[in-house]
């Protein structure tokens, strides 16, 4: 791997940004170069949001994201503006259970907000089961690396709740990886 860039969008509530941070501090704890933006809407939910992180090897000479690699929408809106922006054969990740259509054919479509409701009983972990559905298609960090980054900054009495929608979203690769 030498540069991996990855886009991760929806609206502002759904912890795209906390999502990239996680990200970005298990590639640190894998010993990779990393870059991690975010950007936000006026609105504080509801809002456009997203996050973008570059996870490379080598030292990252542009900060920004130009042809993401992976796209991780959860929202519709996030689809419609980025999913015509990802690098030819990236990976599209979609949060079916807010995105209806795509304009791309090659998908991977998993319900993530219903099944972080169903696993935690909580929407809020959405994110974090698509985290770790993100890591486990492609493997651009380790299992033991994104665990720690949710240990340490999970919110106060989170943690488990919390490991427990990424595991979620681990088998949940796993499981899409079985069956393509």
């Amino acid at each position: 791997m030498e540069r991996t860039e990855i886009r991760i969008a929806g609206t502002g509530g759904q912890g795209v940004i906390l999502a990239g941070i996680l990200l970005a501090d298990a590639a640190v704890r894998d010993g990779k170069k990393v870059v991690q933006s975010q950007s936000y809407g006026p609105e504080a939910r509801g809002g456009a949001s997203r996050s973008e992180v570059i996870i490379s090897n080598e030292e990252i000479d542009h900060p920004k994201v130009l042809d993401a690699d992976v796209l991780l929408c959860m929202s519709q809106e996030a689809c419609d503006l980025y999913a015509p922006k990802i690098k030819k054969g990236g990976l599209l990740i979609l949060d079916s259970t807010y995105v209806t259509r795509a304009p791309l054919v090659r998908a991977v479509r998993v319900p993530i907000t219903e099944l972080a409701r169903q696993a935690t009983g909580r929407e809020i972990t959405a994110n974090i089961v698509a985290l770790g559905l993100l890591v486990g298609l492609t493997g651009v960090v380790s299992r033991e690396s994104l665990e720690a980054a949710v240990r340490a900054r999970a919110p106060r009495g989170t943690a488990e709740m919390n490991l427990k929608a990424l595991a979620v979203g681990l088998e949940q690769a796993q499981q899409w990886k079985r069956s393509a």
